[in-house]
């Protein structure tokens, strides 16, 4: 089973990252979904995307859980029952979770020129053209892109705009971490960025950074 990456951020928050190469079949092995996740897998269309969804089942078990330890709130943001906090994400063949005693957000995108074309919903493009070519923008408005919506899916309220109430600080590729913040309906937080590249795709999470400005995690 390609168990991809286990990254111990700290004692209290983890990643796992797969790499989804196995059948739809092999990857159902010893896997009992709940029935709210039969109907859901039975609902998807793509055979990928089925994959990807039984690939977070194992990545579950990586973390210790089940599926039966997992539930979804009205938002569509997952839980754990024991309360600690997850977040999942899914991009072609690669799936991610990340877990932790404290919120938490995990985005996995492919690096695409398509990113381009929309890159103004999003941030201010005219700030990125200092870069050396156009590989190295669709880099950074990757690793943007994905900071804005692990924190959207950390935040979990429905009007949070990436445009408009996150900001995510400035960052050099080596660093591998940044910070951003969010302004929305009068109140401010902040959180830590962390990003990885590899094959061709970005992985960013996101960490809340405590009040008195002293990181938690």
């Amino acid at each position: 089973m390609p168990l991809y990456k286990t990254i111990t951020l700290s004692q209290r928050t983890t990643m796992y990252l797969w790499k989804v190469e196995e059948s739809l079949e092999k990857l159902s092995e010893n896997i009992l979904l709940t029935p709210h996740c039969q109907d859901r897998l039975a609902s998807m269309k793509s055979e990928l995307h089925q994959r990807g969804f039984m690939s977070i089942r194992h990545l579950l078990a990586a973390a210790g859980y089940v599926d039966h330890d997992l539930y979804y709130d009205d938002f569509g943001k997952p839980h754990l029952t024991d309360n600690n906090f997850i977040s999942i994400t899914h991009s072609y063949h690669f799936t991610g979770i990340i877990v932790s005693d404290q919120d938490v957000g995990i985005d996995i995108e492919m690096q695409r020129d398509k990113i381009l074309r929309i890159a103004n919903k999003f941030t201010n493009l005219e700030s990125y053209y200092t870069l050396a070519n156009t590989e190295a923008i669709v880099r950074k408005l990757t690793i943007v892109w994905g900071a804005k919506e692990s924190i959207y899916k950390l935040y979990g309220q429905k009007g949070l705009s990436f445009l408009q109430h996150i900001d995510v600080k400035e960052f050099n590729f080596e660093d591998a971490e940044t910070t951003a913040d969010v302004f929305y309906e009068g109140a401010e937080s902040s959180y830590d960025i962390g990003f990885l590249e590899f094959e061709g795709f970005t992985c960013v999470y996101a960490l809340p950074i405590a009040k008195n400005g002293i990181n938690e995690h």
